[in-house]
């Protein structure tokens, strides 16, 4: 499987990846995770190699048909389907993209022992896979996902969920509170997480149980001057 994950900065990104490591069983995948800006074929596979235990060749393509040799073995003696995620994928060039459909195109096909997951920025689709240039690799993608924004009742929820996994017994914020938090958020993320720790620790400041609409948006005004970060 060939999957594209994108999603506008602070949309949960990151948090996908985790979820992902932390949802595949032990038992059946392998997991290996490489983030770098300047990756380069010979790179990539000395990272994925080294997370096998194992050295990378001097010739990237040595290298890649060690690594097609090792993932075929842990499928066959460990009874394991490895999963390569690539993020910060946006930052990818042409010759790191072509290199990754020549390693799908070497004998994994429908029974493929290897899935590869590219995570990035928006512009990943719009100013590279979307493009003509890049059919070739576009045409073996099989799933593609965006992490849009949460709307207005998907806030709530994360807020909720959240809090109920921190342990909160009781409602904490109200739902004038989560209006609020979501016109200011506008949805994403990461900047949800940010105003509902700000509004928190204000909260615990003042020894207050609940949260209203008035003290987030004064944790906004007064102590995120500085924007997300």
């Amino acid at each position: 499987m060939f999957a594209v994950v994108t999603a506008n900065p602070r949309c949960g990104k990151s948090t996908m990846v985790r979820m992902l490591d932390g949802r595949l069983g032990k038992e059946k995948y392998l997991l290996l995770y490489l983030s770098d800006s300047k990756l380069t074929p010979r790179w990539l596979y000395a990272g994925l190699l080294g997370q096998l235990g194992l050295e990378a060749h001097y010739f990237s393509g040595d290298s890649k048909r060690l690594l097609q040799k090792e993932i075929r073995a842990v499928s066959a003696e460990q009874k394991k389907k490895v999963v390569c995620v690539l993020d910060e994928a946006h930052l990818l060039g042409k010759d790191m993209l072509e290199e990754l459909r020549f390693l799908l195109n070497y004998q994994f096909d429908s029974t493929s022992p290897m899935s590869l997951v590219l995570v990035g920025q928006t512009e990943l689709w719009e100013q590279k896979l979307k493009l003509q240039a890049y059919e070739a690799i576009r045409q073996r993608i099989d799933m593609n996902i965006v992490l849009g924004r949460l709307d207005h009742a998907e806030t709530g929820k994360y807020i909720a969920a959240h809090m109920a996994y921190a342990g909160a017994g009781k409602e904490i914020f109200t739902s004038g509170a989560e209006d609020e938090v979501y016109k200011i958020s506008a949805g994403i993320p990461r900047m949800i997480n940010r105003v509902c720790e700000k509004a928190l620790m204000y909260a615990c400041q003042q020894q207050k149980r609940l949260l209203d609409e008035h003290m987030v948006r004064f944790v906004a005004d007064h102590e995120m001057l500085g924007g997300a970060g």
